[in-house]
């Protein structure tokens, strides 16, 4: 049974708790004078606000969280998150309307990376900040911050964890929720630090170097220029965010294994992580050698190019350091389908994820071999595990499910009268939290043209795909408002 007044206290102090991370630009804008620091000022006042009114308002509850309490709670969590999250674009005098202000948030906190802003430079220091720092929030997950500093939660935030961040749920790092969640920002604070040592290196400026590795290892993609990491005209720029954007794809407990227990081999020995590694050198190789043959390319340029758009794309960050639109058809198709494989599971990445695909093919593979030996069995393994049938069934409905959000949303948008190139890749951009598509969002254009009612559904698409669309569509069937 679901209680509202125990979920509504229990968003009313995230929403306080989240109301805390605004203090970060806040206080940098306090500090440095930024014209554009009352913009946080009063989105601060107005969060902290309606946080406390939700908690006054409701009761404390005297219970763990159940698992439909736990499904609606991260719903809202994140419609919240978009909400508050847009108040300092939408007190931005560069945002016209509530929608766009609401549609980057979104974009923002999903780590999508897409953009209703046609010049990103005219935005203040402080908003745009606001605007990099959503994706380093966003990117670990936002549920996973709420879980780790709510104890309220207790063991019920086991449902919150396993709704919001994928894949980390069959191997706990600590035996409580609490630490695991913990550990994880350590590793991500971690790298955060040593991506932006090596951004000041290369040389890009202290501010700079802070926004473009919030946007990296949260997969992102939001740029401080208009150009993306192309206006920075830097290969060494370039090779530092291709190698931190494969890190944040890749997943983090793994990451735990290696860096923290110094697990190595067992890291290596991943079969995800080498299908991953192996998806990006293929699609690097063959792209680069089109480059070279039909566009004329040097090789170090077809390399870099290639290699750094394929980790862009396929780790859904976003970044841009080439105008992919005027590539040939091949390599365009390439990065298209590099967006539904995504990352790994337990990474920051969107995507259908690497494993699912590897797993989807040998389902197949299984089918082909029941046709030719009726009387066999087979199992489906990857790598030494033998998954088991439920498994494979809710990897058959997440498939089915990803598809039907698909085409629903490509309809609705071809209804509006967006294109149908434009149409399949913001919607495919959208749900798997890519950012640039093809078309008329394509790597130098913004979603700004876009009507107002696309904007919404593909803000639903960007919530839908960073919760892998079960949390979501769950909530709409009538079993689960059913006593």
């Amino acid at each position: 049974m679901i209680h509202p007044s125990a979920i509504s206290y229990v968003l009313g102090q995230f929403v306080l708790a989240f109301s805390g991370t605004m203090l970060i630009p806040l206080i940098y804008g306090l500090l440095t004078g930024a014209p554009d620091t009352s913009t946080m000022t009063w989105s601060f006042v107005v969060t902290v606000v309606a946080g406390g009114g939700m908690v006054v308002a409701s009761r404390r509850p005297d219970r763990e969280l159940n698992q439909r309490e736990g499904l609606l709670l991260v719903v809202a969590i994140w419609s919240c998150v978009s909400l508050f999250g847009s108040l300092p674009f939408l007190f931005s005098p560069h945002f016209a309307t509530f929608t766009d202000a609401v549609f980057e948030a979104t974009s923002g906190f999903t780590t999508t990376g897409a953009t209703v802003l046609a010049d990103v430079e005219v935005l203040g220091p402080v908003v745009q900040l606001w605007r990099c720092f959503s994706h380093w929030l966003g990117g670990m997950g936002i549920v996973l911050l709420g879980v780790a500093i709510l104890p309220l939660v207790g063991h019920g935030g086991m449902h919150l964890y396993r709704a919001e961040f994928s894949g980390a749920s069959s191997e706990k790092l600590k035996p409580r929720i609490t630490e695991t969640a913990l550990s994880l920002y350590k590793i991500y604070f971690s790298l955060s630090v040593i991506l932006f040592i090596a951004l000041r290196f290369a040389g890009m400026n202290a501010y700079e170097a802070i926004c473009h590795t919030f946007s990296t290892l949260g997969t992102g993609g939001f740029s401080t220029r208009t150009a993306s990491v192309a206006g920075f005209e830097s290969p060494l720029i370039e090779y530092l965010l291709i190698i931190f954007m494969l890190l944040a794809g890749m997943s983090f407990v793994q990451h735990y294994l290696l860096f923290v227990e110094w697990r190595p081999r067992r890291f290596f020995a991943d079969v995800e992580i080498r299908w991953y590694l192996l998806f990006a050198a293929i699609s690097t190789l063959v792209i680069s050698l089109v480059l070279v043959l039909d566009k004329g390319y040097g090789i170090e340029k077809a390399f870099r190019g290639s290699l750094f758009q394929v980790s862009s794309i396929m780790t859904t960050t976003g970044f841009v350091s080439e105008d992919f639109e005027v590539w040939p058809p091949l390599p365009q198709l390439m990065l298209l389908a590099l967006m539904f494989v995504g990352g790994c599971t337990g990474s920051t990445a969107g995507g259908l994820k690497t494993s699912r695909i590897v797993l989807l093919a040998r389902v197949v593979d299984r089918e082909f071999k029941r046709m030719v030996e009726r009387r066999g069995v087979f199992a489906v393994r990857l790598g030494d595990d033998v998954i088991p049938e439920g498994t494979i069934q809710s990897l058959l409905n997440l498939i089915y499910l990803a598809f039907v959000v698909n085409f629903v949303s490509c309809l609705l948008l071809a209804a509006m009268g967006v294109d149908v190139l434009t149409s399949i890749a913001a919607v495919a951009a959208s749900m798997f939290n890519v950012g640039p598509g093809l078309g008329g969002v394509g790597p130098l254009d913004n979603y700004g043209p876009l009507p107002a009612l696309a904007k919404w559904v593909l803000s639903g698409c960007m919530i839908a795909g960073r919760l892998e669309f079960y949390t979501v569509l769950v909530i709409l069937t009538p079993a689960f408002w059913r006593k």
